[in-house]
């Protein structure tokens, strides 16, 4: 069995590799068709060819529900072990939108290296764990498996809602109890936390039909815009102080009711909108339902188009419902608390966080998922980068992780098998 160190020689020692696919990675545009792409199609096809040596590498595809014609790939790559149970790090491939292409300094979707960065869309959000893990498994490919198996799954579909990704792959049971689940799609400062639950997320859009009409007559119309920043301003106000209870085990520990999108009304200054909407992204804390603050916006809404003769429709985009929180004593956190600290030096913590990952899909079901990865914070931003220095932490990371879990038989932690789920 390879030493840790020698494991992490031959990390370091891929450097120039781990660049250069984490640039090439970039320019496989992997947005869904409902964002104007073509799904993780090409990309799915470039991760594939960098995955030699594992035992099997599966393509598990479903056709997206805006446009069938294209299909949303799921890449499954295993190393078998002896033991029980597979040691999962689940990715995605997909991207969100690049934004305002001004705001940026390179081309989004070409990979550029520069100063110890790697920037472009998706390099740190998911890239990072799909370059980071496809490295921490290789240094074991020649090894044998005494303990778990290894499974690194890159999903589709995660950045809309993980319907043709993690939701299908759950339904076509891949997963089960006796397996460990580290979702890296989340990064603390300093790498100091493992994320165990999730807020729920409700994404509203509010559309306000009043009546156009020229800006000097305003009392013959019905001022769409002027009604849902009135709404808009309601709903910030009221539904913190309706859903306003603290949980101390969340990093920002309240609900929280952001506006977020907001087209364009008129084109004009001297004309009435006689249309206007506004996307809110909802947070909630677990021990809110989603559908009391959707009943709770909606007669919000109602007291609008009674008071000001405006239709007011809510829409809701994307409803998920936060699972339990997985605990902090058991076998595979325990062992990716040691892995982390053995490469960071510091001791990480289980905390709750925002949301939402793809390791709340698998809380649904009642099964445990952690989640972490090194610093970030520029996801879903213009000039998006990841580091050289975070990739290989991460690496280093997980391969730590696979060498306890998987090169290695460990044994369950007490009560870890017996604890009841429901």
């Amino acid at each position: 069995m390879k030493s840790l160190q020698s494991v992490f020689g031959e990390i370091d020692a891929s450097m120039e590799e781990i660049i250069q696919t984490a640039v090439e990675l970039v320019g496989y545009p992997a947005l869904a068709p409902i964002n104007g792409g073509t799904g993780e199609g090409a990309k799915a096809d470039y991760i594939v060819s960098k995955l030699r040596g594992f035992d099997s590498v599966e393509r598990i595809e479903f056709p997206d529900v805006t446009d069938p014609s294209v299909m949303r790939p799921n890449i499954i790559a295993r190393k078998n072990g002896k033991g029980k149970g597979t040691l999962w790090i689940v990715s995605h491939m997909d991207v969100v939108p690049t934004g305002d292409p001004e705001l940026w300094d390179t081309p989004p979707f070409e990979g550029v290296y520069k100063d110890g960065r790697i920037y472009g869309r998706g390099t740190e959000d998911n890239g990072q764990s799909v370059v980071a893990s496809m490295f921490a498994a290789k240094p074991f490919l020649d090894e044998e498996f005494d303990g778990m198996s290894l499974a690194l799954a890159y999903v589709a579909d995660e950045e809309t809602s993980s319907v043709l990704g993690i939701q299908s792959l759950l339904e076509k049971g891949l997963f089960s109890e006796d397996d460990a689940i580290m979702v890296p799609d989340w990064g603390s400062p300093g790498g100091t936390m493992i994320g165990l639950a999730e807020k729920s997320v409700l994404w509203l859009r509010f559309v306000i039909e009043g009546r156009t009409t020229h800006g000097s007559t305003p009392e013959l119309g019905v001022n769409a815009y002027r009604v849902s920043t009135l709404l808009l301003m309601d709903l910030m106000e009221s539904l913190p102080e309706k859903f306003g209870e603290r949980d101390d085990r969340f990093l920002n520990g309240v609900s929280t009711f952001e506006p977020t999108k907001r087209p364009a009304t008129v084109d004009n200054v001297n004309t009435i909108p006689g249309h206007d909407e506004f996307c809110m992204d909802i947070r909630l804390l677990p021990e809110y339902d989603p559908d009391d603050v959707l009943r709770e916006a909606e007669a919000i809404a109602r007291c609008y188009a009674r008071d000001t003769g405006a239709e007011i429709r809510v829409e809701v985009i994307q409803k998920a419902v936060a699972g339990r929180p997985s605990p902090d004593d058991r076998e595979e956190f325990t062992a990716l608390a040691e892995s982390v600290e053995e490469v960071i030096g510091v001791r990480p913590r289980g905390v709750g966080m925002s949301g939402g990952t793809c390791a709340n899909f698998f809380r649904l079901k009642g099964l445990d998922a952690y989640v972490w990865q090194s610093e970030g914070g520029t996801l879903h931003a213009p000039n998006e980068y990841v580091t050289v220095d975070h990739l290989l932490t991460d690496a280093k990371v997980y391969a730590s992780l696979i060498r306890r879990m998987c090169v290695t038989r460990r044994r369950r932690a007490s009560g870890s098998s017996t604890r009841c789920r429901t």
